[in-house]
């Protein structure tokens, strides 16, 4: 136990590393809070909390993100009345007991073994196009105007400059430029008095309605996304980055169900874990589990101390280094594509199911059905016309 300890560092890179899922989260986490009008110190809290264990768990930057799919969902229905607070914490346990069975019955293992793993690339290139999307939709780069833009240039340099040197570790010089930035140009935001309380999670026991709506509205669309990134994807990137202790499908998928087992009745978000998360934090430092045990963290205190003004404190700081810090993200996964460059035909399909996951609505689940069924069809040659070389 205490040898497992001493594997999670704290040092400047697993620091560095933290930030590294942050341009991410912080739009998800925000939204949703806002569009159905969550308890933000529940929420802060609880992500803060799955963070944390999953660092010590893992002793590897195994981070947890909101559940994409519902979020979107979440956001873009918030107004409609359709989707309560209650309904998202049952459709969290919904998915986290689906998940579960799937475990159990290793029913998850025989999915790993029949998706390939050029579409597992694909999914993860998808991923990061739909990050660097995210980016130019959303407006990060320009949020701030022309002042924005030369923070972005600035900080992107920076980056460039900067990565993969372990010794000056480039998101802290890009937090700290941020963070200047904000003083000089968002002080007058600072609300923080009428924020500080202590706070703690409210406690939700769900029921049996808001369990099977949930599953009905949010969860089903969210699974094949979770299967096919939260779980595969990022098991190939944990034997991407850490070979020597590459963990297994049920073990991923074992921590995915029972983080939203707990976590719904502590009103907590669904969340999951996300090869986006990992290629953040490996991106700018993060070696260990320490890296998302310093995330967690700040979002514990968040949570306790200052949740009753998250929505209007994280504003400060400027979104054209959140935007920079995702397009790194971004690319981290799709770059991930050139090991399967070699083969014509894998390539070929890992860039199809790249486009489709990043590109239509429900690009996830299609992209997985599609890319998998084409996989199989060339190799049983009958699909012709692809050559190795």
């Amino acid at each position: 136990m205490f040898k497992s300890l001493r594997e999670v560092k704290f040092d400047r890179n697993e620091l560095a590393g933290s930030v590294g899922d942050i341009g991410t989260d912080l739009p998800l986490l925000i939204g949703m809070i806002l569009a159905i009008g969550l308890h933000a110190p529940s929420v802060l809290i609880m992500f803060g909390a799955m963070q944390i264990f999953t660092g010590f768990f893992y002793r590897m930057p195994m981070p947890v993100q909101p559940l994409k799919a519902m979020a979107a969902i979440v956001i873009a229905q918030g107004a409609t009345g359709k989707i309560t607070p209650k309904i998202l914490y049952g459709a969290g346990l919904a998915i986290g007991i689906t998940i579960f069975l799937l475990t159990v019955t290793h029913l998850i293992d025989w999915i790993a073994k029949v998706i390939p793993k050029c579409v597992i690339r694909g999914i993860q290139f998808g991923l990061g196009l739909k990050l660097a999307l995210l980016v130019a939709i959303k407006k990060y780069i320009w949020a701030d105007g022309v002042n924005g833009l030369w923070l972005a240039i600035i900080a992107f340099l920076i980056i460039i400059f900067f990565i993969g040197n372990r010794k000056y570790p480039a998101a802290l010089f890009v937090i700290l430029l941020g963070l200047v930035y904000a003083l000089i140009f968002n002080h007058d935001k600072i609300e923080l008095v009428s924020s500080v309380g202590f706070n703690l999670p409210k406690f939700n026991l769900p029921i049996w309605a808001d369990i099977l709506t949930g599953f009905v509205l949010l969860a089903i669309p969210q699974i094949p996304l979770s299967i096919g990134n939260s779980i595969l994807a990022t098991r190939q990137l944990t034997e991407d980055y850490f070979p020597a202790k590459a963990v297994s499908v049920h073990k991923i998928s074992f921590t995915y169900s029972f983080i939203n087992m707990i976590s719904p009745f502590f009103s907590g978000i669904p969340v999951c874990h996300g090869s986006g998360g990992m290629a953040g934090h490996y991106t700018f430092g993060g070696r260990t589990g320490g890296s998302v045990i310093i995330y967690g963290s700040l979002f514990l205190f968040l949570g306790f101390f200052l949740g009753n003004g998250f929505d209007s404190i994280i504003h400060i700081f400027p979104l054209p280094v959140l935007g920079v810090i995702l397009i790194f993200e971004g690319l981290a996964l799709m770059m991930m594509i050139r090991d399967v460059s070699e083969s014509k035909s894998d390539l070929t399909v890992a860039l199809l199911v790249g486009l489709i996951s990043g590109g239509i609505p429900y690009g996830f689940v299609i992209g997985l059905i599609v890319g998998t069924v084409l996989y199989y069809l060339i190799k049983a040659k009958i699909i012709n016309g692809f050559t190795e070389k």
